[in-house]
């Protein structure tokens, strides 16, 4: 059915709980901000609202909490490096190690150590997040080669099932990428461009088995982020007869957040374990496909762009020279 071990995986959490109590300060402060700060602007709304009528001061407490919902949205983008940086890639390094049988480090000096890894391959927050961008256009491309060679296979009623693989394919590339990404801090790149450029090549040759893999946790993933989603929705709704005016579907709102951050903080690095374990054992010994990546070339402006900054960087040290995210504008 599938080629990773549940076993490992978890004791991989284990071994690795300093980043996963990071991990849940991090993204259930995220939902708890959210809460607060929308409460807040609720809050200055109904005061606003009671210069008017009792319909008016419906309307400015919802508009206040919107208000105060966006504020947190656009801190937490103006975030999104330095969590990938620090949380997630810091993650990553510590669990490449344990997969490799290495020492690490426990307690807080874990990750200390990690970010110290992290830095050697990355150099800066920017590199990281440019390689990221780059790597998810990739990967969608991959998902796209995939779906046009299963058009062309004579299978009756392929057609119909293509349309709904494809929906279900992209969520779970969606897991991916990070996996691209501890190629790099396995291998000790010093072109982290290069690096990319190869696993990636080297995930599109033994896509059967990603994405095969990829779509189990896909399930495993989602179902229990919406068992955890049933879970929330009580003291969720509670949380809603606080704020004032017609938040009738806030409850809704905050039990989905509280989902999501139990997926990114505690199922969803499990699923990137069990997909680096299938990696690292599918690609050991092998080389890039010549093939593959002319496949890529031809499928992705991205891939190209991957190969130009791996090109750019040859011969570099870190830290010399002004960080370049390799992310072209968006046309």
């Amino acid at each position: 059915m599938w080629d990773f071990s549940i076993g490992r995986a978890m004791g991989l959490m284990l071994r690795t709980w300093p980043f996963i109590a990071f991990r849940m300060v991090v993204y259930f402060g995220i939902a708890v901000a959210y809460v607060l700060v929308t409460g807040v602007g609720a809050g200055i709304g109904w005061g606003v609202g009671a210069f008017g009528d009792a319909d008016f001061q419906a309307s400015t407490s919802v508009w206040g909490g919107i208000a105060g919902f966006g504020l947190t949205a656009g801190v937490i983008y103006l975030l999104r490096e330095y969590i990938l940086y620090v949380v997630k890639a810091g993650h990553i390094a510590v669990l490449v190690e344990l997969l490799d049988n290495k020492p690490i480090p426990d307690g807080r000096s874990q990750i200390d150590y990690a970010s110290g890894v992290v830095k050697e391959r990355f150099a800066e927050t920017s590199v990281l997040f440019g390689v990221d961008q780059l790597v998810k256009g990739v990967l969608r491309a991959i998902t796209g080669i995939v779906e046009g060679i299963a058009t062309i296979l004579p299978i009756p009623g392929l057609q119909q099932i293509v349309g709904l693989v494809r929906a279900f394919l992209r969520i779970a590339v969606g897991l991916v990428d990070e996996v691209i990404l501890a190629y790099a801090i396995r291998t000790r790149a010093t072109n982290p461009w290069d690096s990319a450029k190869t696993a990636l090549v080297l995930y599109g040759q033994n896509y059967k088995v990603m994405l095969k893999n990829a779509a189990w946790l896909t399930v495993f993933t989602y179902g229990l982020a919406f068992i955890v989603f049933l879970i929330m929705l009580a003291p969720a709704a509670a949380l809603v007869w606080i704020l004032p005016g017609a938040w009738s579907a806030g409850g809704f709102v905050f039990a989905i957040l509280f989902a999501w951050a139990a997926k990114v903080a505690l199922i969803e690095p499990f699923a990137i374990a069990c997909l680096m374990e299938v990696y690292f054992k599918t690609v050991e010994g092998q080389s890039p496909d010549p093939v593959w990546d002319q496949r890529l070339s031809s499928a992705s402006k991205k891939f190209n762009q991957l190969k130009d900054k791996a090109a750019g960087w040859a011969g570099r040290r870190f830290g010399g020279g002004a960080a370049d995210t390799g992310v072209a504008p968006t046309v």
